[in-house]
């Protein structure tokens, strides 16, 4: 059972990176931290560097999970990215920025959005 925001935001980040895997993704981190910030999954989709914020809601009650990502969000998602390829050794690479909406009811089957290039 999920209790608390942090436990259900890791079950809608372990639920994106399957989702992704399933679709060709290679999953290749997991909260990646630095003093920046934090960036939820990082992936490859072929050549392409894809940087994925995450965003879990039990309901739709306070607007659609895309909706909490904000302009000051898509720039520290930016910034964020170059450092995880820098820090990687994958500066040479084309960077996506994209983000994955997980609807996760209690009782139900989570539902799973993709948005490629929010950024």
């Amino acid at each position: 059972m999920v209790g608390t925001k942090q436990q259900l935001g890791r079950v809608g980040e372990e639920l994106a990176a399957d989702f992704l895997a399933r679709r060709g993704f290679e999953v290749v981190d997991l909260n990646w931290r630095c003093p920046q910030g934090e960036i939820d999954l990082v992936a490859f989709d072929g050549e392409i560097l894809v940087v994925i914020e995450v965003k879990t809601r039990r309901s739709l009650s306070y607007g659609h999970p895309f909706e909490a990502i904000s302009e000051a969000k898509l720039r520290r998602l930016r910034t964020l990215a170059v450092l995880w390829a820098r820090h990687h050794g994958y500066l040479s690479c084309r960077i996506r920025l994209d983000a994955v909406a997980v609807l996760a009811p209690r009782g139900a089957e989570a539902s799973i959005e993709h948005l490629r290039g929010i950024g």
